[in-house]
């Protein structure tokens, strides 16, 4: 079956207010918006300003998330930090395992220990390893803004992966308070704190940041914490050298109450299921931790060369079946990025050459014992029993060269070819010794994009990429149909093999435009990506889920952001922003499927905040958000409902900026709505239990004090 192998109403909303804009704001005659200069300012905003010109210097879509402005409400996790951003999709489904996808990107293949489809660094440095992104360590305040390069607009970072990458920026001495306090509070037992220090000393800066969180979840059997500090301090040796070091360390836990049929969300979105409460499913970080270097050498006036290294130690201990399953990773990254400023046949020509390496060291192992107690053939075993031992390892190498050449004023060509070394290997060691599967696979990714800026205040561009992930280690045996017999033994049936799954490929055209008009800020994207042996997931048995190569999809989408100042006096400032996302991914002629709609993200997704700031520093808003029905199995035989959801914010800043408080409501119709589904391969029409309820009305307030 090529599909996958087993044991394989139209949105009226968005449009209406896409198409809302009064008071048109102009820019001045003497203030441009030039989208391709590069002005280096200080602080925080002109951090922000700095990395969105940068960015518009790449021939394709991309986003950068000012911290400063998500930390006037609340800040829970990664599904608050991108909020609101154009082509990005990011769920949570009651925890921190927030389902992030770009572009339909690992569509179906998280959240959780092992999220897919982007290549997620921190400051420039890979995260991201051969067994996925974990995500304990990307707690949001430790960061001062997020970089989004969606699909292969990632190229220059290493990152290959069909949604692209997304760099979480960490704040340092420059951008910080020298002290600040910050608390969070509201329902379902919510409660977040934060202290954090930063500073410029002479050469040397530093920044130091120590969060605690805990909740009792929407869902019954869903509360968690967790508690981290990071912290860097960098120092510049002179006036072409400086380096920074950097520390994360996070724990985690927390219960997992499941998923939930469409009846049973309708009737009480609340009750987990009935399958995790009787194994008391849980999950837990016991200690993550993330240790770099990254050292910057400028070498004349026109090049640069920046050096990176990171270690990265995440163990995890997963009990969410009958099985637990203890893992303890630990990879090194390193990566090496030179760029020069250069004349080439006579024209302006700017050329980066970067390297990014990513090795799971051999220490990384796993053991699976029974969580609960089991029968295997009328054999009763008991809770803690042995099962299996096993490994996954691997290693992802990347060379990538690029130009950007000008043709002629305004008008940039952009080239690059990226080589791809993949290594994956995956054995069960105990009870026997099975063959040991590995792998060494070659693959490169061109890429060939135009820019060109039409005006001061509009820029076009289009590319042609190739995109290249490979599959997980842990996926090649986790998707195995080599099964050990049935017998009296507690492995009896558990997966004694690995097997080959091949890379996931995709060939995309974009188009898009960004700018600044009558209307306001505002940018458009559309892709078109045919897609070969995507990696898709299926859940096999309660909380179980297997994954392996798809046979050949469509990936196509417009992606949609507009930021308008609608009213501007002296009574303060009307603005909107809105995010509208639409989504077709589908097989192409496969031989059971046909052309049906992949399942897990919704065609529709649509987010706007309507917000009042008035001079004397208060502020007002009001927001929404709708997704259209999402199928929840391949066979598109049933599908989770539409929904629109509402909420509100007030907030205070004061006029020197040294505190602030906010309250923060959210589904203020406490709509009942599948936040996530986790699909099976086919239904048959029947409600099955593949919905993970989105949260319901939830009041949260918080305050923040800085010494400046």
């Amino acid at each position: 079956m090529p599909s996958l192998p087993l044991p394989n109403r139209p949105m009226r909303l968005a449009p209406l207010l896409l198409a809302y804009a009064a008071t048109p704001y102009v820019l001045a005659a003497d203030e441009p918006l030039q989208l391709d200069a590069m002005q280096v300012t200080a602080g925080q905003q002109g951090e922000v300003a700095n990395a969105q010109a940068a960015l518009q210097q790449v021939p394709g879509a991309s986003n950068v998330v000012d911290m400063d402005k998500v930390a006037q409400g609340r800040v829970a996790g990664v599904a608050d930090v991108l909020a609101y951003q154009p082509g990005v999709f990011a769920q949570s489904p009651g925890n921190e395992g927030v389902k992030v996808s770009i572009r339909g990107s690992g569509i179906n293949r998280g959240p959780g220990a092992h999220a897919s489809g982007t290549h997620v660094l921190l400051d420039g440095l890979p995260l991201t390893g051969s067994g996925g992104t974990p995500y304990e360590l990307l707690e949001p305040l430790w960061i001062s803004r997020a970089e989004v390069l969606r699909g292969a607009n990632g190229f220059e970072r290493g990152a290959l992966a069909l949604g692209g990458a997304v760099d979480y920026i960490s704040r340092t001495g420059y951008n910080a308070a020298k002290l600040q306090l910050r608390y969070e509070a509201g329902s379902h037992g919510y409660q977040k704190r934060s202290i954090s220090s930063g500073q410029v000393l002479g050469d040397v800066d530093y920044y130091l940041n120590l969060t605690d969180s805990q909740t009792d979840g929407y869902q019954d059997h869903a509360s968690g914490s967790g508690k981290g500090i990071a912290a860097n301090v960098g120092y510049r040796l002179n006036e072409n050298l400086e380096t920074r070091f950097y520390l994360r360390y996070r724990e985690t836990e927390h219960e997992t109450p499941g998923r939930l049929t469409k009846a049973q969300l309708k009737d009480d979105p609340r009750q987990a299921s009935a399958f995790n409460r009787s194994i008391d499913a849980q999950r837990d970080q016991p200690g993550s931790t993330w240790l770099a270097n990254k050292t910057t050498l400028q070498l004349d006036d026109v090049s640069s060369l920046e050096v990176g290294l990171a270690y990265h130690h995440y163990p995890m201990d997963l009990k969410e079946s009958n099985y637990r399953i203890r893992v303890d990773y630990s990879d090194v990254s390193g990566s090496l990025t030179y760029k020069r400023q250069h004349s080439l046949f006579g024209l302006n020509s700017n050329t980066t050459v970067g390297w990014r390496s990513t090795v799971n060291l051999p220490n990384t192992k796993s053991r699976e014992t029974t969580y609960q107690p089991i029968t295997a053939s009328g054999t009763a075993y008991p809770a803690g029993t042995r099962t299996r031992d096993y490994i996954h390892q691997g290693s992802d190498n990347v060379l990538h060269a690029s130009n950007d050449l000008e043709l002629a004023p305004d008008l940039w060509l952009t080239t690059g070819l990226a080589l791809i070394y993949t290594r994956r290997e995956a054995e069960v060691t105990w009870p026997s010794n099975a063959d040991r599967l590995s792998e060494h696979t070659w693959d490169y990714a061109p890429r060939i994009g135009l820019r060109y800026q039409l005006n001061p205040q509009v820029q076009v561009y289009g590319n042609l990429s190739r995109s290249v992930e490979p599959p997980h280690a842990w996926s090649m045996l986790w998707g195995s149909p080599l099964r050990f017999p049935v017998n009296n033994q507690p492995w009896s049936g558990r997966q004694r093999a690995a097997v080959s799954l091949d890379n996931q490929t995709a060939t995309t055209l974009e188009v898009g435009a960004r700018g600044d008009a009558a209307i306001g800020q505002w940018d458009l994207a559309y892709y078109y990506s045919q897609v070969r042996h995507e990696l898709l997931a299926v859940e096999i048995e309660p909380n179980v889920v297997a994954e392996s190569n798809a046979s050949p999809t469509v990936h196509q989408g417009i992606e949609a952001g507009l930021s308008s100042s609608l009213w501007q006096s002296a009574a303060g400032t009307l603005s909107l922003r809105q995010a509208y996302t639409f989504s077709d991914f589908h097989y192409r002629d496969d031989d059971q499927f046909g052309n049906n709609r992949l399942p897990g993200l919704p065609r529709h997704y649509y987010q706007a905040e309507l917000r009042h700031d008035f001079p004397s520093g208060f502020y007002a808003g009001l927001n929404t958000q709708y997704a259209s029905k999402v199928a929840v199995d391949y066979a598109n035989s049933y599908y989770a409902d539409a929904y629109a959801t509402f909420g509100a914010t007030l907030g205070y800043i004061a006029p020197q900026g040294d505190w602030q408080t906010w309250l923060d409501l959210r589904n203020l119709t406490n709509k009942r709505y599948a936040a996530t589904v986790t699909p099976g391969y086919d239904d048959n029409g029947a409600d099955a239990a593949r919905s993970t309820p989105g949260e319901g009305f939830g009041m949260y307030t918080g305050v923040s004090w800085s010494w400046l």
